[in-house]
């Protein structure tokens, strides 16, 4: 039997039921008191405006346990400005039912799966940021994991990416994606259905477009062609929804998702949220109490340099990106070397550009707002008198900086206006 089939030890495979956790740190009065001042100073800095200490209270008590990853180091403590250098935050959205509330069934009736992969890469200057995107059905080697409970459990060669959390925490999948991007992770969140309710009820709602009729009757998602605004519930099902867009796929899901991201990433960074200390007090209010966070991210300061870093970069840099895969039995693989250019790219902060579709969840809002095409009349050479073609870019004014990637490469940058692509049950 290869072992990309063969199970790990009675020990590994009881993983499969069991939800682990970080150990939880004992109590220290000096920590929350220093968080409780963070807490105060970043309300003040993003909002500018001053709000209660007991709001600033409230949201530094509400931080949750950490989860100490494999390799992470204690560093120096963070004060809140943009924070010094790059950024690699990988966030997992994790199926579990527990502690969730009825609505989404019993708390065994799942797993612990991490059926969302993405990592947040900032870049060393601040000038650009990617959101990257794993499905789910990605088949990666696992590294060998640390045990929460003592010890490591074995390393896989061909696992389903998504079976991480599972395994070993989320420690496990964060050395899972260092193993497959080449990259360093320090920083990594959990969030589960709770929490996305409270992000987007947090800032008021996220509107998306619905560009034809989105019908699922396994999340109880039913929208019309048009704009909605999406929050707590309906918002997590929009997210969820599989059947009801694209092809049904995870991969269109994903697209799909990408839209509300970059809908969401429009919202937080609008003059209606950064102004309104109320949400800006949400939002920190729901990431701190409904997130497991990584030792070297769960304090308030770390999380507010983090946010300060995106704050001034532009829409059009900061762009959402699926991997390149491509179909095998059961699931997908890696696209070579298109998957490995892509993670060049990242490593060497380049400014990325897609050179493929959004993606088959997502399509261009037709609604958006035109570009004027250049002048030609202003891009007359005045040496020679030619008319330069607007469809060329001129090299000599070109961002060295900027990669161009592959088609194979689908997504979208937070500037664009896109619409989900809707299935209805006649189509399913």
């Amino acid at each position: 039997m290869s072992d990309q089939l063969r199970p790990r030890s009675s020990r590994s495979r009881k993983l499969a039921t069991i939800a682990r956790h970080g150990r939880l740190r004992r109590s220290n009065p000096f920590i929350a008191l220093a968080k409780v001042l963070a807490a105060s100073l970043a309300v003040v800095l993003v909002s500018g405006v001053s709000v209660a200490a007991i709001a600033t209270y409230d949201v530094a008590a509400s931080v949750q346990p950490d989860v100490k990853l494999a390799n992470e180091t204690a560093g120096p403590a963070t004060s809140i400005d943009a924070i010094e250098g790059g950024v690699n935050l990988l966030i997992v959205g994790s199926d579990s039912r527990k502690g969730q509330g009825e609505a989404f069934g019993p708390e065994d009736s799942t797993g612990d799966l991490n059926d969302v992969t993405m990592l947040l890469h900032i870049s060393e200057d601040h000038s650009n940021a990617s959101v990257i995107s794993f499905p789910r059905d990605l088949y990666v080697p696992i590294p060998e994991c640390p045990d929460p409970e003592g010890g490591t459990f074995d390393s896989m060669s061909s696992q389903k990416i998504n079976t991480t959390l599972t395994y070993g925490g989320l420690a496990c999948t964060v050395l899972t994606v260092e193993k497959l991007t080449g990259l360093s992770i320090p920083y990594a969140a959990e969030v589960q259905f709770n929490g996305v309710i409270a992000m987007s009820t947090a800032v008021g709602g996220v509107p998306v477009c619905v560009a034809e009729d989105i019908e699922d009757e396994y999340t109880n998602t039913y929208l019309e062609a048009g704009m909605h605004t999406l929050e707590g519930t309906a918002a997590l099902q929009f997210l969820r929804t599989r059947h009801g867009v694209g092809d049904g796929s995870d991969l269109t899901r994903i697209s799909n998702q990408q839209v509300f991201l970059s809908s969401l990433m429009r919202t937080v960074k609008s003059a209606d949220t950064l102004t309104d200390p109320l949400k800006v007090y949400s939002l920190a209010k729901a990431v701190t109490a409904n997130m497991s966070l990584s030792t070297s991210l769960n304090d308030v300061s770390t999380l507010a340099s983090i946010a300060v870093a995106l704050k001034d970069i532009d829409l059009s840099k900061v762009v959402f990106i699926q991997v390149p895969t491509g179909t095998v039995d059961g699931g997908v693989e890696a696209v070579e070397p298109d998957f490995g250019d892509l993670f060049a790219a990242v490593a060497a902060d380049a400014s990325l550009q897609l050179g493929g579709t959004t993606g088959g969840g997502a399509t261009v809002d037709p609604n958006a707002p035109v570009v004027a095409e250049p002048d030609p009349a202003a891009t007359v050479d005045p040496a020679t008198g030619e008319v330069a073609d607007p469809a060329v870019p001129d090299p000599a004014v070109t961002d060295p900086s900027t990669t161009v990637l592959s088609d194979s490469v689908t997504g979208q940058t937070a500037g664009e206006l896109t619409c989900s692509v809707g299935r209805t049950l006649d189509d399913q």
